[in-house]
């Protein structure tokens, strides 16, 4: 028995060593298999491996053509006539070698082509910012890709980079391989390799670079069109600039000093020469192609771009603007911006972003971006990320009225333009400037410095009272008024009342002129709204339309509220008290809702107007948000937007509003009745609480005392 387990044991054992050693030699006979079926791929494409003058030529592509909406007019050609000049090594700073490897592959002399760490680490980053913004290759694959292999993301392709990479390593010193990558690179505005790169940006070869120059350019190779210096991004790439100077100093390549003066030395760029029509509007149409399709489809697949752009009003905008702004340089206002748009269709029919884009910077020496009176490469109409707007002034008013409109208010609705204090913890006279918590008390001022008493919500908004639209804007609510302004297109507010208070109502938020134009839209079609339009179609070489807008519009506002900021802002019997009867709002032969704003300090002058088919904004001041001399919106910006609005109405002619009804209300005081005594409003709207409305925030539920202290106060001295 004894024997037998042994013999079972023994034969167990055998077994298992059998099934041991067969599944070795299965996996074994797999793995020689994978190396030899390796080898066949590897042999197969690496035959395909270019020869080295490859890596100094370039494939013939078709440019992306930008037109206007006729597309008869070329605006620009993304790609155009090829700028390169070969240098070798040598001739390419150190510094600057050290910068692109810092930026694009801090392991490029200690691989073999392919970056297993690189990789791993751009994937953790990439899911720590959940974006996919970091790339794991390297600058051998980034070399094979751009050179000689197709955009087409599929397996092959990348098994074809993969192979290629390895055997360029194993063929060519890494010193060769970087100069080939340097000198074919590219770098935005038709230039490839860093002296072409060199003498477009900085006007100066390459070897004369500086550090922060170099780390500019190395910043430029991760999206050169997105990073272009004379687009919206600039912030951008001044960030991805200091990120290329920690990483250099991260790998040892500079000093911690070295990389401080660097971060704060002022970049200056040459001027933009290659032809362009209509700059500001096609660089924010290029960062939109850029953005949706990438750098490399752009230049490479003979796109047609037909965007909205009405060329004529185009050069007639810009040709006002430019004549506006030499007037306005008498009150010390420099720039000015301009936006129209078809609000039934959302299209951006003009957009000047500056007075004159190929202008120099004033004054003289002045730093982009920090100090400049008139900076024309920044795109006003649009702003930045950084910079993302200014503030509008009076010409946020309308929102705030509209959102009363949509609680039950009406036009025929008394206030009282009474100087009134707003601050709860101050006395209710608006005798103290600060409160007993040290905050400031706010009781402002009219534009003209005098009070009118009772007054109907249509007087309130047509003269841009300032008292009266402060307690409109506390009727409405502070939330609801960002809530209504953001549905109709101002996309820089957050909804956060505590940030503005009612000091929103006179332009206390930033915002961008494309989207106070388009907001205003949602008037002129009646409570609807579309977001604004530039591109109409795209076709590729072969004429498919590979992207057609089709917005469609959305309704936000109701139709009777729209009506009835139409009709105030177009009376201009309503509005002549404050701007008289031919003032630059009104146009004879046509009926025009208009509205100016004028910023604190006169540091932003507004005019925005508009038709049932058309919308023309204006902006005018200083770019260092400086102040003009004492001129409000009416006298800067006004002038502009009545000779622009003049042209386009001669093409884009348009029926008159339409009337709004009667309105309803049980309240007399909510129709315009007053009796005496007199009280405020809020003693009316809701007699249980007379605190009146929802409060904006817990410190600002006693404004009834201080609006009925208001009201006495005016009747006793009147």
């Amino acid at each position: 028995m004894a024997k037998r387990k042994r013999n079972l044991k023994v034969y167990g054992k055998r077994r298992k060593k059998s099934k041991l050693l067969f599944a070795f030699r299965i996996g074994a006979s797999l793995f020689i298999v994978f190396i030899f079926l390796f080898l066949l791929v590897f042999i197969y494409y690496a035959k395909d491996l270019p020869r080295p003058e490859k890596f100094l030529e370039r494939k013939f592509f078709e440019s992306t053509r930008i037109y206007d909406r006729t597309g008869e007019i070329l605006l620009y050609n993304i790609h155009g006539e090829e700028k390169r000049e070969i240098i070798p090594l040598d001739q390419i700073p150190k510094h600057l070698r050290q910068a692109v490897m810092a930026a694009e592959d801090s392991n490029f002399y200690y691989h073999r082509g392919i970056d297993p760490k690189g990789i791993l680490r751009s994937v953790l980053v990439n899911l720590r910012i959940r974006k996919p913004i970091y790339g794991g290759s390297t600058l051998t694959q980034q070399l094979i890709r751009s050179s000689f292999l197709t955009l087409d993301k599929t397996v092959e392709r990348k098994v074809r980079e993969i192979i290629l990479t390895i055997e360029l390593e194993r063929r060519y010193s890494k010193d060769q391989i970087l100069e080939w990558y340097l000198n074919q690179i590219p770098f935005g505005s038709n230039s490839y390799g860093v002296q072409a790169a060199s003498q477009t940006y900085f006007e100066k070869p390459a070897k004369e670079l500086n550090l922060a120059e170099s780390a500019v350019l190395a910043a430029m190779i991760q999206g050169p069109s997105r990073l272009s210096p004379y687009g919206p991004n600039k912030d951008d790439l001044m960030a991805r600039k200091n990120y290329v100077l920690d990483q250099m100093e991260k790998n040892g390549y500079i000093r911690k000093e070295e990389k401080a003066d660097a971060q704060k030395e002022t970049i200056r760029f040459a001027e933009v020469l290659e032809p362009i029509k209509a700059p500001h509007f096609v660089l924010h149409v290029k960062n939109y192609l850029v953005n949706k399709y990438g750098e490399d489809f752009l230049i490479q697949k003979g796109l047609r771009v037909y965007t909205s752009l009405d060329w004529e009003l185009q050069e007639k905008a810009e040709r006002i603007v430019k004549e506006g702004v030499e007037v306005n340089k008498n009150y010390n206002a420099f720039n000015a911006s301009l936006v129209a748009i078809d609000p039934n269709t959302g299209e951006i029919l003009s957009l000047v972003g500056s007075a004159d884009w190929f202008g120099d910077p004033y004054p003289e020496n002045c730093i982009s971006g920090k100090n400049c009176l008139f900076d024309p490469k920044f795109n006003i109409a649009i702003g930045t990320k950084n910079n993302p707007g200014r503030q509008p002034g009076s010409a946020f008013k309308p929102f705030a009225y509209a959102a009363a409109l949509e609680k039950g208010y009406t036009s025929n609705t008394i206030l009282w333009d009474a100087k009134t204090e707003f601050n709860p913890s101050c006395s209710a006279d608006s005798s103290e400037e600060q409160d007993k918590y040290g905050l400031d008390c706010y009781h402002p001022n009219n534009y003209n410095g005098r009070f009118k008493g009772p007054m109907t919500i249509r007087d309130s908004l047509a003269q841009s009272i300032n008292i009266t639209s402060v307690k409109t804007l506390y009727l409405a609510g502070v939330k609801n008024t960002i809530s209504l302004a953001e549905k109709m297109g101002i996309t820089t507010l957050e909804n956060d009342p505590s940030r503005y208070g009612l000091a929103l109502v006179l332009g206390g938020g930033e915002v961008k002129l494309i989207d106070m134009v388009s907001a205003y839209g949602v008037f002129a079609t009646e409570g609807e709204t579309i977001p604004p339009v530039s591109v109409l179609r795209i076709e590729d070489s072969d004429g498919n339309i590979i992207e057609e807008n089709r917005k469609t519009p959305k309704r936000v506002l109701d139709v009777e509220t729209c009506r009835t900021i139409n009709d105030i802002l177009s009376d201009n019997d309503a509005r002549a008290p404050l701007f008289g009867f031919n003032s630059s709002l009104y146009f004879k032969d046509w009926q025009v809702a208009a509205k100016t704003g004028t910023t604190q300090e006169y540091k932003d002058a507004w005019a925005i107007g508009y038709t049932p088919s058309l919308v023309v904004g204006v902006w005018a001041g200083n770019n260092d948000n400086s102040p003009a001399n004492e001129k409000p919106g009416v006298v800067l910006a006004a002038p502009i937007f009545h000779k622009v609005m003049e042209e386009a109405l001669l093409k884009y002619s348009s029926n008159k509003f339409n009337p709004p009804a009667l309105p309803e209300t049980e309240k007399p005081v909510l129709n315009g009745e007053i009796k005496t005594p007199f009280h405020s409003i809020l003693h009316y709207v809701n007699k249980d609480d007379p605190r009146g409305p929802v409060p904006v925030s817990p410190n600002q539920d006693l404004q009834y005392s201080s609006w009925e202290e208001a009201v006495k106060i005016w009747a006793e001295n009147n």
